[in-house]
């Protein structure tokens, strides 16, 4: 079994990676592979809304997005990491969630999810809920900690003195180990995803 770790922040082993590394140690301890992927600093396409990817089965922009999109196979679970910006998450974070989701939702039902956020100090239970939204859209079982998902400080060094923060990390670690291990056994007994209907939308203009 295989978690993957979003960091959308700018600064690749900041306090963002700092939190994600905390669950990251907590998932090897319960023998979960983990891999933190570093969305890095060059600018990321925003979702267009063209549609293409209901024809060809990918995004139009063929980045990190794509590159992701085709591994999802090997991943089970996914936790997305961002700093808070002006109480939201970073618009990289977003721009590839957006395309992510957007173009793959098919691939992520059913795959737990959860989001960690790093603010010095407000701002991080509106980002928080806003992340969250990715999964219940996808179909995706949201992993839940003691708290919020949440670390405080302006430096690394910062988040490590956030012992409950850490905590908040660890036990969101160990919920999502053990949701994981429940999903395969499960699966060893016969059970599988649900069968969903066909999506309805309502538009409510007539």
């Amino acid at each position: 079994m295989k978690v993957l770790l979003i960091n959308g922040s700018p600064h690749e082993n900041g306090c963002t990676y700092t939190a994600l590394n905390e669950v990251a140690t907590t998932l090897k301890k319960n023998e979960i592979e983990t891999e933190i992927l570093y969305l890095g600093k060059t600018p990321l396409n925003d979702c267009i809304a063209c549609g293409k990817c209901f024809e060809t089965g990918s995004c139009v922009f063929d980045d990190l997005v794509n590159e992701t999109a085709q591994r999802l196979s090997e991943i089970d679970g996914i936790i997305v990491g961002s700093p808070v910006y002006y109480a939201g998450p970073t618009g990289r974070v977003t721009s590839f969630l957006d395309r992510l989701f957007y173009s793959s939702s098919k691939k992520l039902a059913g795959k737990p999810g959860a989001c960690v956020v790093s603010c010095r100090r407000g701002g991080a239970s509106a980002s928080f809920d806003r992340l969250n939204k990715y999964f219940t859209i996808a179909k995706m079982p949201v992993v839940s900690s003691q708290y919020w998902n949440q670390v405080h400080g302006r430096t690394p060094e910062d988040v490590l003195k956030d012992e409950e923060g850490l905590q908040i990390m660890r036990t969101l670690g160990e919920n999502m180990a053990w949701l994981l291990k429940s999903i395969e056994a499960g699966k060893n007994t016969g059970i599988s995803l649900p069968e969903y209907e066909k999506p309805i939308t309502t538009n409510f203009i007539k």
